[in-house]
């Protein structure tokens, strides 16, 4: 019922982040993925997952899987900053529209890569996302604004740091929600009254779906 893509650069990011996975999804398994998609079931992709739905052309989804030009409408570049980025960072929900999503909570989660600099073919494909309701978690501040680096740590583009597809079963995300799953994952865990772990609510929901 439902499809992850963990993160933990598959084939040693070798030739590009995701980019061998992902051909060899796009070559072997295309028409299961397709109707497993359109079935309605669920596809999350975390960091290097995510860079695997990108580079596969499941994310953005604007075209069908078995379209080549869907594979070139986006990417995940390298950081800004040019070296791995391993911190922790606040997410705001950009959308009503993905399952996986409380719209309204923000939450906090690790980032852990050298390439996550979400980066569009043109504005078009943009601006479509951003009118389908695609842009699932922008990076903010602690009080919710947005911001340079250290806050948006990689430079994605509109401060993305997860999209999903028209439909909203499909989410991919940079920052890693399975690494906050219990209280004691949390940085400041033995300081702070902690509620839900944020990672944990993301499954959740899922679920309940």
């Amino acid at each position: 019922q439902v499809l992850a893509l963990p993160g933990g650069f598959s084939y040693g990011d070798d030739i590009a982040a995701g980019k061998i996975l992902a051909n060899q999804l796009v070559h072997h398994i295309r028409d299961a993925a397709e109707r497993f998609i359109a079935a309605g079931k669920l596809v999350i992709g975390i960091c290097n997952g995510f860079q695997v739905l990108i580079k596969s052309g499941i994310l953005p989804g604007l075209v069908p899987l078995s379209d080549p030009a869907g594979r070139a409408q986006a990417t995940i570049a390298h950081n800004d900053s040019g070296k791995f980025e391993d911190r922790w960072v606040y997410l705001a929900p950009g959308t009503s529209n993905c399952v996986f999503i409380d719209t309204d909570r923000r939450i906090y989660l690790p980032v852990a890569h050298g390439e996550g600099k979400v980066c569009f073919a043109d504005d078009s494909v943009a601006q479509a996302i951003q009118a389908n309701g695609q842009v699932a978690y922008r990076y903010v501040d602690a009080e919710g604004n947005f911001g340079d680096f250290p806050i948006n740590p990689n430079g994605s583009t509109d401060h993305i740091a997860g999209l999903c597809d028209p439909t909203g079963h499909v989410l991919g995300l940079m920052p890693h929600p399975e690494r906050f799953v219990h209280p004691t994952q949390h940085p400041r865990w033995t300081r702070e009254e902690l509620g839900e772990p944020d990672g944990l609510g993301l499954f959740k929901n899922a679920v309940a779906y």
